[in-house]
């Protein structure tokens, strides 16, 4: 890990695929984890889908996807100031400006300006914990990402069916022990589960988390993919978890 320029701001430089992606990161707010590199890869949009990440952070999934030139433009969208900065600095630093565009935004508002039906695919790593459940982390940032402290999951739902298409994509990252939750959350807003995998730490391990991607519209039909393993017994990374960074 390298120091940014702007060590002076207490960031870090991080950087991806053998360096070639680069990430300005707060040193001590809120930082992506793996559970934003495991929606990137799960997530497969076609090149001329109009995508939006709600709650973009860092910007770090819509980079991954521009960088893997598998998205032309993706639009982030931040409610918390100091990180919608950093994501339009990460898109400044890999060239990205005009396919990385950035809505200082809270998505309960959107509706009004982003308009009905205009995107194929929304993208989501929402908060995981309902409030008063476990203990909310002093630091702001990171309290808003983890705890439903400005948006539910059903104020996520509710913005994304709004925002889809008719048959628009929804993929999104969840607790595995909240699935049943989700599922039936996810139902209430016209969305059907279309593809499903859990990841799990280790092969004897309960699953993690839970990848979905939901169709509006769509018909009651799922794939259930194998089961995403990052760690071997001997504690290494498995290769499909690897290539998350590479």
């Amino acid at each position: 890990m390298k120091k940014s320029p702007g060590n002076e701001r207490a960031e870090t430089l991080d950087t991806l695929f053998a360096g070639r992606l680069k990430i300005l990161q707060k040193k001590d707010g809120y930082r992506f984890s793996i559970d934003a590199l495991l929606l990137a890869r799960f997530v497969q949009p076609r090149r001329t889908d109009r995508v939006i990440d709600l709650g973009t952070g860092c910007g770090v999934i819509p980079l991954i996807l521009l960088f893997r030139r598998e998205a032309q433009k993706v639009i982030g969208v931040e409610i918390q100031p100091a990180l919608a900065e950093i994501a339009r600095r990460n898109a400044a630093l890999n060239r990205f400006v005009n396919r990385f565009p950035i809505w200082e935004k809270d998505l309960k508002t959107l509706r009004p300006k982003s308009g009905q039906g205009n995107f194929d695919l929304v993208l989501t790593n929402p908060p995981y914990r309902k409030v008063g459940s476990g203990r909310v982390n002093p630091e702001g940032e990171k309290a808003v990402a983890r705890h439903e402290l400005n948006a539910t999951l059903t104020d996520v739902l509710r913005t994304a069916s709004f925002l889809l298409k008719p048959r628009g994509r929804l993929c999104l990252i969840y607790p595995a022990s909240r699935a049943p939750e989700l599922i039936q959350a996810i139902g209430r807003f016209h969305l059907e589960p279309k593809r499903l995998q859990f990841v799990h730490s280790h092969h004897q391990d309960k699953a993690r988390l839970l990848l979905v991607e939901a169709r509006k519209e769509g018909r009651a039909q799922a794939q259930v993919l194998p089961p995403f393993f990052l760690y071997e017994s001997t504690g290494e990374s498995t290769p499909e978890a690897q290539a998350l960074f590479r």
